[in-house]
């Protein structure tokens, strides 16, 4: 077995690539309210809360479904389950453009596109584990992050702008259309996985997902790691959901937030690609986790308190650089030390701690000051910042096995 031939594929590249794609397609039409929430709730004739809901629902959804999600793409494979939910994200986001002005039907729009949302994260790792090598998987993993960060971020730009010449439900249609373009995308090109494995025998095999969940669930480094993503994830989507909002008291205006939340967005793309090769190449992962943790911090304070706009964009662009660094290397790290749990699995855990920190997207709009600032909330996450980093300090790095790669390109 020890012989076994092993080689990477050109169309890896495609397979990666149209992945990225239907996942930044999901983030716009995730975020597509966020930068436009008062606008928005004066179009509906609803809440600044209920407008905040339509981004809620995709972590709420999220909770019951990750799971079944994960043992889904474990059985089925990722190009059936994910394929289905790239088709039910198609269908839905042209639906919720068509719903016109009716804030019901934009809601039960809002919850099919929800339901997708599972079926593409929870693949996160498990798309770099068929098709690339170990020592570039959190790479992998890193680029589909920048995917997803870049839809969020175009969501945030495009929004208030499209919005100044076209009412709210054609820009909605226009990302649905978008989104279905992908879906089809996917649906064609996607491949399970490779002629060959792309790493020594082994390496590419996970055990079945009910085993792999009781052997993860017994890793103290792993529920460490998941607290961690519960704090991170909480503190992203939070600011990303309450992102017009929080600033809105200091006199910035929606055009301003969507230009904030892009700046967060572009310095989590760029950390999200330029860092986790670093990590890949040291084989640490501690490290780069804490160092990411620790370094947000001094973004978020500015967030928090800065007044000029030059200020807030930097602190903005730094605690996204970041926060953001930390993901693909987390989500990496815990399929190295759960092995051999799935990595659809790991992944799944992961997201679903993420996603359960709707809660503090929740208590953020429910504990703002009487003048309506963010201040309370946003200082709140600074101290658990500073409990995640402590939490880091206590993992162990894996152990990486020998390079016998044998790559044609």
């Amino acid at each position: 077995m020890e012989n076994q031939e092993y080689r990477l594929y050109p169309y890896r590249w495609v397979v990666l690539a149209i992945f990225m794609f239907i996942n930044l397609t999901i983030q716009i039409l995730w975020i597509g309210y966020a930068p436009i929430t008062g606008p928005a709730a004066k179009f509906y004739g609803v809440s600044d809360l209920q407008i905040g809901f339509l981004s809620m629902l995709f972590m709420i959804s999220y909770i019951p479904l990750s799971l079944p999600v994960s043992w889904a793409i474990d059985t089925y494979g990722f190009r059936k389950t994910v394929g289905l939910g790239a088709i039910l994200m198609g269908v839905f986001g042209i639906v919720r453009g068509i719903a016109g002005t009716n804030y019901t039907l934009v809601f039960i729009s809002t919850i099919g596109i929800a339901v997708a949302q599972p079926f593409l994260l929870n693949a996160w790792t498990t798309v770099p584990a068929k098709w690339f090598d170990m020592e570039f998987r959190a790479t992998a993993v890193g680029l589909v992050t920048l995917a997803s960060l870049a839809g969020t971020a175009l969501g945030m730009v495009l929004t208030p702008i499209l919005t100044e010449t076209m009412s709210i439900p054609q820009v909605q249609l226009i990302y649905g259309f978008i989104a279905a373009f992908s879906a089809l995308l996917f649906v064609i090109l996607a491949r399970e996985t490779p002629p060959t494995p792309p790493c020594p025998a082994g390496l590419e095999v996970r055990a079945l997902m009910l085993d792999g969940l009781k052997n993860a669930v017994k890793n103290k480094m792993l529920w460490y790691y998941l607290v961690v993503s519960f704090i991170g994830m909480g503190l992203f989507n939070g600011i990303t959901t309450w992102v017009e909002p929080i600033i809105r008291p200091r006199g910035f205006t929606p055009t301003d937030a969507g230009t904030l939340g892009a700046l967060m967005l572009i310095g989590g793309v760029i950390g999200a690609v330029v860092i986790p090769p670093f990590s890949d190449r040291s084989h640490k992962r501690k490290k780069f986790l804490l160092f990411g943790i620790l370094a947000a911090i001094p973004g978020l304070i500015g967030v928090t308190f800065a007044q000029q706009f030059w200020l807030l964009c930097v602190s903005a662009f730094t605690m996204g650089f970041f926060i953001t660094s930390v993901s693909p290397i987390g989500m990496q790290y815990a399929a190295e030390i759960t092995q051999p749990t799935p990595e659809g699995t790991s992944n799944g855990l992961i997201q679903l701690f993420g996603q359960a920190s709707v809660v503090f997207v929740y208590l953020m709009e429910a504990t703002k000051a009487p003048d309506g600032s963010f201040t309370p909330a946003l200082l709140l996450m600074i101290g658990f910042l500073v409990i995640g980093a402590i939490l880091l300090t206590q993992l162990q790095d894996p152990k990486f096995p020998a390079r016998e790669n044998k790559e044609n390109d």
